[in-house]
C-alpha cells in the first residue's frame, strides 16, 4: 500500500506514529489520519490493540467494530517495544515522523528508551502527544488511566441521573472521545507552533472542560447543581416527554422568545407566573406536569408538527436504527460504508480541504514490511 498522497487530505505531509491503546489516545491519531496524515500505528505481537478484542465484531469477518473505526485510516506495524531490535525500528520511525501519540503512564515512555526530551532534541519540530488518566504530573498521576475514574470525579456523574437516584457514568466512551477531540486540537496547535513539545492532555481535565460554569459557580456562589434528570437549572422547560403512541421527544427552551411560544402552545402563555426564566424555574413541576400532559395526549408525529409550527425546538428521541433512517443523516451522508462497515463520517467538512476515508482498522501487522523499508536498515 503506497503511502498518502496530497489527494488524502489537507494533512497529506505529516506522518503521526501511534503508540498508544484503546480509544482516546488513539481516537486522537485517528482525526488526524481522516484529513490525510500517514498514521503509522504500532502494536504490540500477538494481540495488537486493546480494541481489536473489544465489544461486538463484525457479523462477515469477526474483526471487532471497535477496531474498524479506532484504526481507520492507519497502517498497522507489529513491534515489541522491550525488544531492542523492534525499538530501534520505532526510533527509526519516529525520526521521520512529525507526531508521537502515546498514553503510557507517566514515565513508561522513558524507561522504554522513548525519553520525549531526547527525541525531541534529535527533531527539533516533533510533538510528542501524551494522553494519561490525570496529565504527566501532581499526586494522581500514576493512577491509571480510566474514563470511568475521570467521569466520576469531574463532576459528571454527580449531576447525571433522576433526582431521587444515584449518580449515573455515561453508557457510552464519553470521556475517550472527548479528549481524543481535545488531543487531536491540541496536537494541531503544538505543530502550528513550529517548535518541538510535549502535549500534555489527560481524561480528568478534558470532561472537566464539558462541565461549563459549574466549577465557577461552586467557587463563586457555593452552589452545586442538583440531578434533574434531562432537565438544567436554567432553563424550563427542558426535557424528555413521552407521548400518546408511547414514543419519546425531547424539547428545549433555551431561548427565551422559543419558551414564550412553548408556553403558549401548551396553554400556559397568559400564566404571569411564568414570565422569564426566573418565571419558569420557580414553577419547573408545574410546567413540566402541563409540558407532560400535552405530549400524552398526542403522538410523536403530532407534537413535532406543532412544534416545527410554532417554531419551537423539538426532536424526536432516536435509538441508532432510528438515526440511521433519518433522512437528513442519509441526505449529510452522517453514516457511511467503509471497507463494508457502516459508521460515523468525518467529524468535520473542509470545503477546499476536505479529509477522506480510506480503510478501516487492518489486519494486524499488514504494513510491517513496508514501513521497514520505508525507514530503511538500522545504522551500521
Amino acid at each position: 500500500m503506497a503511502a498518502p498522497g496530497p489527494a488524502d487530505g489537507p494533512l497529506h505531509d505529516l506522518r503521526v506514529v501511534d503508540l498508544a491503546t484503546v480509544v482516546a489516545g488513539p481516537g486522537c491519531a485517528r482525526y488526524l489520519g481522516d484529513f490525510g496524515a500517514d498514521v503509522i500505528k504500532v502494536e504490540r505481537p500477538g494481540t495488537g490493540d486493546t480494541t481489536r478484542a473489544m465489544g461486538w465484531t463484525h457479523p462477515d469477518d469477526d474483526v471487532s467494530l471497535w477496531w474498524k473505526l479506532e484504526g481507520r485510516n492507519k497502517r498497522s506495524v507489529v513491534a515489541d517495544l522491550k525488544d531492542p531490535d523492534d525499538l530501534a525500528l520505532v526510533r527509526r520511525l519516529i525520526a521521520t515522523a512529525d507526531v508521537v501519540v502515546e498514553n503510557f503512564r507517566p514515565g513508561t515512555l522513558e524507561r522504554l528508551g522513548l525519553d520525549p526530551a531526547e527525541l525531541i532534541a534529535a527533531h527539533p519540530t516533533l510533538v510528542v502527544t501524551r494522553v494519561t488518566g490525570f496529565g504527566q504530573d501532581g499526586p494522581y498521576a500514576h493512577r491509571p488511566g480510566f474514563a470511568t475514574l475521570a467521569e466520576a470525579m469531574s463532576g459528571f456523574a454527580a449531576i447525571n441521573g433522576e433526582p431521587d437516584g444515584g449518580p449515573l457514568l455515561p453508557p457510552i466512551a464519553l470521556t475517550d472521545e472527548v479528549t481524543a477531540l481535545s488531543a487531536a486540537f491540541a496536537t494541531m496547535v503544538a505543530l502550528h507552533s513550529g517548535v518541538g513539545q510535549v502535549v500534555d492532555v489527560n481524561l480528568l481535565e478534558s470532561l472537566v472542560q464539558l462541565m461549563g460554569p459549574l466549577l465557577s459557580l461552586w467557587e463563586l456562589r457555593g452552589e452545586l447543581q442538583p440531578r434533574l434528570g434531562s432537565g438544567i437549572p436554567y432553563s424550563v422547560p427542558r426535557g424528555t416527554y413521552r407521548c400518546a403512541d408511547d414514543r419519546w421527544v425531547a424539547i428545549s427552551t433555551s431561548a427565551e422568545s422559543v419558551a414564550v411560544r412553548v408556553m403558549e402552545l401548551i396553554g400556559l402563555g397568559d400564566d404571569p407566573r411564568l414570565a422569564g426564566f426566573a418565571g419558569r424555574i420557580a414553577h419547573r413541576d408545574e410546567v413540566d406536569r402541563v409540558l407532560g400532559a400535552w405530549c400524552a395526549a398526542r403522538p410523536l408525529a403530532e407534537v413535532l408538527r406543532a412544534f416545527e409550527e410554532a417554531h419551537a425546538a423539538a426532536a424526536p428521541v432516536y435509538d441508532m436504527a432510528e438515526l440511521a433512517a433519518d433522512p437528513h443523516v442519509a441526505a449529510r451522508g452522517t453514516v457511511v460504508d467503509l471497507d463494508g462497515t457502516p459508521m460515523q463520517g468525518l467529524v468535520a467538512r473542509l470545503s477546499a480541504t476536505p479529509g477522506r476515508l480510506r480503510w478501516a482498522g487492518r489486519a494486524l501487522g499488514a504494513d510491517t514490511d513496508a514501513v521497514r523499508q520505508e525507514v530503511g536498515p538500522p545504522d551500521v
